[in-house]
């Protein structure tokens, strides 16, 4: 199974390949990239919906998702599959920090899920999947991830952001 999800993965980073070393899509990815390391975009942008929304708990509902999301997905997840992330020979067009952590499932990814379940509670869905889509693939157009890890990270995020929200939306 492994080398089957292996080949797909060679062949997605191929593909891949035509949109890279464009240096307007790598300044977009590299930024997306970096700016959701740690979710610090995801936390900005729900501090800035909170003080819009003059709600402090929309910050908090979304900080406590990721925190359980983070917890989840970067504690007993990752140490589950011991993932070796893609190599990459050469330099980058841009500085990016290179986790030590397994590659499956991204972090980013599910975060992105996450943040967006929660941020669209108030409206807007469609431009916070999109954003969180941006930095899911981020995570191939970079080489930090495979693009099975990114899957994985998707679906892990999806569900735990539906849980979120229910919870969220019970609460609040």
């Amino acid at each position: 199974m492994n080398s089957a999800i292996d080949r797909l993965d060679d062949r997605l980073d191929e593909a891949w390949e035509i949109v890279r070393d464009i240096p307007a899509l790598d300044r977009i990815f590299y930024t997306a990239s970096e700016a959701a390391d740690f979710s610090v975009l995801w936390h900005t942008l729900g501090v800035v919906q909170a003080i819009v929304e003059d709600d402090p708990k929309i910050a908090l509902a979304l900080s406590a998702s990721l925190g359980v999301e983070s917890a989840l997905i970067n504690g007993p997840v990752k140490s589950l599959f011991k993932r070796s992330r893609p190599v990459h020979e050469g330099e980058r067009p841009h500085k990016l920090r290179q986790p030590k952590t397994s590659s499956f499932p991204s972090g980013h990814a599910s975060a992105a899920m996450v943040a967006a379940a929660m941020l669209s509670r108030r409206g807007g869905g469609p431009l916070w999947y999109l954003l969180a889509g941006i930095v899911a693939l981020s995570r191939v157009h970079v080489r930090i991830h495979h693009g099975s890890d990114v899957a994985g990270g998707l679906i892990a995020g999806v569900a735990l952001g539906a849980a979120a929200r229910r919870l969220a939306n019970s609460c609040f």
